[in-house]
């Protein structure tokens, strides 16, 4: 087949160049023309040129009533918290993109994922980053069994598809979508265009197909996905891989999800034999201290559908500085400004000339507001420097009112609290069950001061 000629596409108007240049000629924009596949005129309207020659997604039109979904729909990976976070198992024809630092433990998952699918499915992983010797030496490193994964060493896109159609893989992985390119365009693997175009035909080949596949993605300094931002629009599943290489512990974040809950979280612990998961991640983020310590309150938090125990920790100093610091870690900075000033205005307790730090044990991010009655009372318990009663738990959201909002999952939350042994809960007036929770004493506020008293 003829190659195709690439064309050039602003991306600020659409305009199309049959060469690079530096200005659009169409608009006047500078540094927007990008490598792309012309569109020509088909039998069906206008269409790209290249792209995977396979059946058509157009199946025709049916009513909602019509189309059924398979009775085996989702297909369990062999490991608890990965089908947590892609929303109960593999779903066929799905296509999930993982990213993460270098390093993080993205290939080791995917290789003990697809070794775990093999023995009963049939799979195959394409690699462009590593030798099939390489592959081979952590699968030893890692003990897991030889027998059953197929591999290929393999870059270009059209060599891919075409091993595919011949092994007809229900799971394949491709490690990773930036060294994967295309002869269509003329750019280097890695670039835009080949990473957008590249990324196209694989999922229109899952989705023909009804293979299952994994796209490993690189990121860039700032920890953003690298590539086109279609690329998350491409896919079903964005998962980000996280972890602090200083700490063996690994978590697996959805942010997107077409088949589950998105915000889900998956723990693993990085070992000599692999990454192992963590049933019980609670307990890593909570430090036993050997006695009650001023500053620290532990709060149930809310990561998808999972409520986590994380400990909360505030440090109020003197400060010799005209703009006292208002310093966090794993907390957004604006808001714990605003939640000093609700203490100010609505209990009298100022910090106008204090240092605050606040910190979340175990390098989580808390996003969600029902941290900001923990980082209040904690902030108030380092300025008296006055521990709180142990076996306490608190979590709400403070209003610039002084009002105690209620959070989602509220009783999910003091039951995974009271399964870790806390005996009394201080939370908003509407999250208070009306039955209460066995061993667990349950103090519900409903403004700023009657928390503060019911300390």
């Amino acid at each position: 087949m003829a190659k195709t000629k690439a064309i050039y596409r602003c991306s600020a108007c659409g305009g199309e160049s049959p060469k690079w240049a530096g200005q659009c000629p169409d608009c006047g924009e500078w540094n927007t023309l990008v490598e792309g596949l012309p569109v020509v005129a088909g039998p069906h309207g206008r269409q790209r040129s290249g792209g995977y020659a396979g059946a058509t997604l157009n199946s025709g039109i049916k009513t909602l009533a019509e189309v059924r979904p398979r009775e085996d729909s989702r297909t369990p990976t062999a490991s608890g918290e990965l089908d947590r976070v892609l929303g109960g198992g593999l779903v066929a024809g799905s296509v999930v993109l993982i990213g993460g630092d270098p390093g993080v433990g993205k290939s080791t998952l995917l290789l003990q994922t697809m070794v775990a699918l093999a023995g009963n499915m049939s799979t195959l992983y394409v690699t462009g980053e590593e030798s099939l010797e390489q592959v081979s030496l952590r699968a030893q490193r890692l003990q897991l069994p030889a027998a059953g994964l197929r591999l290929v060493t393999e870059t270009h896109v059209e060599e891919i598809l075409g091993h595919a159609a011949r092994e007809r893989p229900q799971v394949m992985v491709i490690d990773s979508i930036q060294t994967v390119y295309t002869d269509q365009l003329q750019s280097a693997p890695g670039s835009v265009a080949q990473v957008r175009e590249s990324a196209a035909q694989l999922v229109q080949y899952a989705k023909q197909s009804g293979t299952a596949m994994f796209l490993v993605g690189h990121v860039t300094k700032e920890g953003a996905l690298a590539g086109p931002r279609v690329l998350e629009h491409m896919v079903d599943t964005v998962l980000y891989f996280e972890g602090d290489t200083g700490s063996p512990y690994r978590v697996v974040r959805a942010i997107k999800n077409r088949f589950g809950a998105v915000n889900e979280l998956g723990v693993f612990a990085m070992t000599d034999r692999g990454l192992r998961e963590v049933s019980n991640p609670s307990a890593i983020f909570l430090s036993r201290h050997e006695a009650a310590v001023p500053g620290s309150v532990v709060m149930v938090t809310r990561e998808g559908t999972r409520p986590l125990l994380v400990e909360v920790q505030t440090l109020v100093t003197e400060s010799h500085l005209s703009n006292p610091r208002r310093v966090t870690v794993g907390l957004d900075q604006n808001r714990l400004a605003m939640l000093l000033a609700v203490l100010q205005r609505h209990a009298g307790i100022t910090m106008y000339d204090q240092d605050v730090f606040v910190n979340v044990v175990g390098g989580v991010r808390v996003t969600e507001t029902g941290a900001d009655l923990a980082v209040v009372l904690a902030a108030l318990s380092s300025l008296r420097d006055r521990p709180l009663s142990e076996g306490l738990v608190v979590f709400g959201e403070v209003g610039l009112a002084g009002e105690i909002r209620p959070v989602q999952g509220g009783q999910e939350r003091l039951r995974e609290a009271a399964k870790h042994g806390f005996k009394r809960a201080i939370v908003a007036r509407a999250n208070a069950p009306k039955r209460g929770i066995e061993g667990m004493q349950i103090v519900s506020v409903g403004r700023l001061g009657e928390a503060i008293e019911a300390l």
